[in-house]
């Protein structure tokens, strides 16, 4: 099957591995963002999808707007692709480009559509809360993941999974879903089922206000925000930005649920429940862990954070490097 690969970012390389490594797949193409200039010494960088496709060889396509980029269109018409497979590219394709392989445009996409459609539904679905996810194998149209389904695989979510955890379960079930997909499509033993546009939800790009923690929610909420959106959350402590990491809701519904190495004693707990303390304050310092921290409803055990210009560490060492005490405050962001 002739297929041009469109994608840029880690989560969509296991996908175009497979399509490589598979005898039933001939890629002779691949689409990707154009290169960006990065870090401390602005040097330029490729995508993952385009050091993978060096690695084979492989044409590459880097256009800034591919649905206005001529060249790119007149070579993408030329090569008479059976299908384009399209993986977190990253650009709105247009109907022109929708039409051109025979089998139309596939998109692998992280969740169960039509939830969370969007740029970022790893994220928003740990944000929400949710207990399983997935992907589904999509026919594009000219919609924001609004075109006609084809598989689902799902995978449930654990409380303590995080969005970098998540990202790699997914993008490994999508390349499987997406070898399925192609050679079901291709012997048409699959019919495209139209999505409830009445159930969809969205996952919009994460914007900077989005990772600012605020300590009045709950601890659950500050726990899922912190673990869809690593490593980026933000609170301030001693007039210092501080990263929060990971972290352990100590929510009586949650007790059960946490590991071995984070059992609290029940006077421990109890002691939590007698001497509340403010949003944002340190009410109690567990050995050998680290803080717990007042929400507006329930505690949050901080676990590992980053000081700003220093590595990740974990909670404990930072209690003893900076003699962290109880009763001090973290602000909002």
């Amino acid at each position: 099957m002739k297929t041009i690969f469109f994608g840029t970012p880690q989560f969509a390389v296991p996908c175009l591995e497979r399509l490589l490594n598979h005898p039933e797949f001939d890629v002779v193409g691949v689409v990707t963002q154009p290169d960006k200039r990065r870090g401390r010494g602005n040097k330029v960088t490729f995508s993952p999808v385009k050091a993978l496709a060096l690695e084979y060889q492989l044409p590459v396509w880097q256009p800034q707007r591919v649905k206005k980029d001529i060249p790119t269109l007149t070579q993408l018409q030329q090569a008479m692709a059976d299908v384009f497979v399209v993986v977190a590219y990253g650009q709105i394709l247009s109907q022109e480009i929708l039409d051109m392989p025979r089998l139309g445009c596939v998109n692998v996409h992280g969740s169960i559509l039509p939830q969370y459609r969007g740029a970022a539904p790893i994220q928003w679905c740990l944000y929400h809360g949710e207990t399983e996810t997935g992907i589904t194998t999509m026919l594009m149209d000219a919609g924001m993941d609004t075109g006609a389904m084809l598989l689902k695989a799902n995978t449930p979510i654990g409380l303590f999974d995080n969005a970098q955890q998540l990202a790699q379960t997914l993008t490994d079930l999508g390349a499987d879903l997406l070898i399925e997909t192609l050679l079901k499509l291709e012997s048409q033993e699959i019919q495209p089922i139209p999505q409830d546009e009445s159930q969809a939800t969205y996952a919009p790009l994460i914007q900077k206000s989005d990772y600012v923690i605020d300590w009045s929610r709950a601890a659950i909420d500050l726990h899922n925000q912190i673990r869809g959106f690593i490593p980026n959350c933000v609170t301030s402590f001693r007039d210092k930005s501080l990263k929060i990491i990971v972290t352990a809701p100590l929510s009586t519904a949650y007790l059960s649920q946490l590991p071995p190495e984070l059992s609290i004693s029940e006077p421990e707990f109890s002691s939590f429940v007698a001497n509340p303390g403010l949003p944002g304050e340190i009410i109690s310092i567990i050995k050998g862990i680290g803080p717990v921290v007042q929400t507006g409803q329930g505690w949050l055990l901080l676990r590992e954070v980053q000081l700003a210009g220093k590595p990740v560490q974990s909670a404990w060492d930072v209690v003893n490097g900076m003699r962290l005490a109880v009763g001090e405050v973290l602000g909002n962001g």
